[in-house]
Parts: C-alpha cells; structure tokens; sequence
C-alpha cells in the first residue's frame, strides 16, 4: 500500500511538474534603427504589432541614434560578432552594403524561408534603387520618401498667384511676384544636395558621375559640373543675391521646414515624410506639388530617400525565419496602411497604395497632397540616370560639395568654379573607395 501511494505521489509530482515548465521561449530577432522622437516611437510600434500577430517570433528593437550612428554601430557590432539580425541602412549606403561581405539578400532570404514574393508588386523607382543590376533586390525598402514642393496658398492668393509652378523658370517668377506682393521669405531655401542636384539630375535625365550614375562600375567619375546643374546652382545664387528668400542659415534660428510651417516663408522643398509634422504645427492654407524642372523639359521620376532594412550573415537557419516571417509583415497591406498613415513615409508596394486609394485616404484633409510622392516616384519607369545612384563615400563628397557651395554664395568662387572643386575633390574620394575594394563589383 505504501509503495502504491509513494508511485501516486511521484505521478502527481511529475505532472505538476510538467503543467508548471515554461512555453517554449520565442526565437529572438534583433533590429537596429536610425530614426528618433516621433518617427523612432513608430518604429517601436511596428515592432509590437508583429510580436502581437504571432507568437513564434520576438523581434526587439532599439534605436541607435540617427541613420550614420545606426550605420556605424551596425559596422562596429558585426565586426565584434554582436550584431543585430537587421540593420536599417540610409539609402546612400547603398553601395557599401552591397560591397560590404556581412549581407545576405533579401530576395535569398525570402527564397530561402520559403515564401514566394511578388516582387513586381514594389514600386518601381523604390526596388529600383535598393536592386542588383539584374533586378534583385538586396534590401526591404521600409521608410520610403521622395521631395516635394511645400506652398503657401494664403500668400499665393495675396499675391495674385494662380497655383504652383511646373517649371523651375515660372518658379522664380513667382518668387518674385511674391516678394512684390509684400512677403518678407517667398521661399526658405539651402543648397539641399538632395533636391538640388539628386533629384534635378535625375528628373532631367542628366548624370551626377559616369557610369550609370556608379551602378554599373566603382570606376565612375563625378561629372555634375558639365551639365544644367551648374546653370541651376547660379539660380540658387541669384535668389540668394537678389533676397528673393531666407538661406538656411539665416532662417530665424530655425530651420527651413519650421520657417515655412510657422507660416513666415512661401515655399519650403522637403520629404513628403514631413507632411505630418507640417499639418501639426501650419495655421495657414497650404498644400504640395511636384518638383519643378527646366522648361522644354518631360521630366522623369524622382528618386527614393529615406532608408531600408538589411539582413546581416551570422545567424542560423530558425533565426532567419523569423526576419522573413518579419518582412512578410510589414509588407502587408495592412502594415503599408499602418505605417504610411502614422508617418507620411509613402507605401512602398502598389497594393499598400491601391489600398489607400479605395479608402479615400488621399481624399481625407489631413493626408491629401501625399499622393503627389507617389505620383512623381511612378511618373516614369526609372531610367539608367534615374534609378539612383551607387558611389562609394556619397556622404563624404555631399558634405564637399555643401562647403564649395558655402564659397560660392559668400561670392569667393562662381558656381562653376564652386563644382569643379567639388568634382575634383569628390573624385578623390570615389578613389579611395575603388581601392578599398579593389577587385570587387557590385551585384
């Protein structure tokens, strides 16, 4: 009898013990980002979303800073053998991911982890940017923007001004007619190297280097100083000599978004990711329209901006299951919805678009206007010359370009000499990064 009671009792135990084991822990997936303030609490969002829509996964993700101080921790980290799964990239690094040896491609993952992704399904002049050569895609575009032009339609009434300007003559024009009127800034303006001479190349089919803007060799050369950007750059120098606008660093202390939202300048060009935060804070009528170009010009597309997540190598097999079943989340409709809404970034897919438009999302007060990014991204299929661009140190040669610029407008060179400085500089550094990885080739 006692025997009997002793196995009964060693039963119970070993089923309470049972009953009281853990579930089985959820694979764990790391991602590191470079957005902060509102947009970096979005991201946060996104992630509790998808560790709310299923229960095999965890994805914790942290905020490290800005773009470059993601992109370095991202580099410094895998080095180490601590590296997340999925590092967020600014579009411009680009090229160095690609050359970098640590990424394992989006389209292989996905392959891999046995999804079948229609990959037609993203828009054109966003997978564009983030593809081989052949088309395949390296990265998942996440944070997608392009620049617009952000107008304000009580002082265009005051001054008797119809609508926005389509070309970058009538532009000026208006600029003018706007100061006549009265207006202290028709226009908060820089030398925004991403409008300026980015997105003016590639919308007037020009180049900014050789070799199909660095896509199909690292041997490209710089040669932005030889086409209609310098003529543009002597209009930026002329609004600046003639006042017909504030220059970024004499905006009242604040910047050119803040300058035109506050009501005080006529035109600002940003991302349409600014869209939100101008709604927030703007008590007058405004609205967005597309990028102007030269006349005589059909221009093309623009050009993604923002950034994208990159799957980093070192991790096994349930592991990167678990980034793919990630992905396959926020490329959901549901999720282009979700994060277009909340941010202003545009959808990155036709379906997550298509699906705002059957909700008349565009036609809502707060977000109308946004559709004009997603307009000028698909005006055109991308071009060789406007499907981005892949040179090495972009960042370094942008902030060269940005202090010959500064000589030009304190009247110390002319813009031609301002960019021929800046091509031979920026060449060197194209150089730099030839020799670096010599041998190489981008995919």
């Amino acid at each position: 009898m006692e025997r009997k009671t002793l196995a009964a009792a060693a039963a119970i135990g070993i089923l309470a013990a049972g009953l009281a084991m853990p579930a089985e822990a959820k694979t764990r997936i790391d991602l590191w980002y470079g957005l902060k303030g509102y947009l970096g609490k979005q991201v946060m969002k996104v992630c509790e979303r998808f560790n709310a829509a299923q229960d095999e996964y965890e994805i914790v993700c942290t905020g490290k800073g800005n773009y470059d101080q993601a992109l370095q921790a991202g580099i410094a980290a895998y080095r180490a053998k601590k590296h997340p799964h999925i590092l967020q990239g600014v579009e411009t690094a680009t090229g160095t991911l690609m050359l970098s040896g640590a990424i394992y491609p989006a389209y292989q993952l996905m392959a891999d982890a046995g999804y079948d992704v229609d990959w037609s399904d993203y828009i054109g002049s966003i997978m564009s940017y983030y593809a081989s050569s052949d088309g395949k895609l390296y990265s998942f575009p996440f944070n997608s923007s392009t620049p617009v032009m952000y107008y304000n339609i009580d002082m265009y009434e005051k001054a008797g001004i119809a609508g926005p300007a389509e070309t970058w003559e009538q532009f000026e024009e208006n600029l003018r007619t706007l100061k006549a009127s009265g207006a202290a800034c028709p226009i908060a303006f820089s030398t925004y190297l991403w409008v300026h001479l980015e997105q003016f190349s590639y919308m007037h089919g020009e180049p900014i280097s050789t070799r199909n803007n660095g896509f199909d060799g690292l041997d490209a050369e710089l040669v932005f100083n030889k086409t209609s950007y310098v003529k543009h750059v002597e209009r930026l120098k002329r609004w600046y000599d003639e006042k017909l606008g504030s220059y970024a660093k004499e905006l009242f202390g604040v910047g050119t978004r803040e300058s035109f939202a506050t009501g005080k300048c006529g035109h600002y060009f940003g991302s349409i990711a600014s869209h939100g935060t101008v709604l927030k804070s703007a008590k007058m009528k405004w609205n967005v329209a597309p990028l102007p170009h030269n006349e005589g010009v059909t221009p093309n597309n623009t050009v993604v901006g923002g950034a994208s997540f990159w799957i980093l190598k070192g991790f096994d097999e349930a592991e990167y299951k678990g980034v793919a079943a990630f992905f396959d989340f926020i490329r959901s409709v549901e999720s282009q919805e979700f994060w277009s809404t909340v941010t202003g970034y545009v959808p990155t897919t036709r379906s997550g678009y298509d699906a705002l438009v059957a909700k008349g999302f565009y036609k809502q007060e707060q977000y109308a206007g946004r559709e004009v990014a997603i307009e000028s991204l698909a005006r055109t299929p991308p071009t060789p010359l406007s499907r981005g661009l892949r040179l090495g140190y972009f960042r370094q040669i942008k902030k060269i370009i940005g202090d010959e610029l500064e000589q030009m407008l304190a009247g110390k060179k002319t813009a031609q000499e301002a960019l021929d400085n800046a091509v031979k500089r920026g060449n060197e550094q194209l150089r730099r990064f030839e020799k670096q990885y010599e041998g190489q080739s981008l995919p």
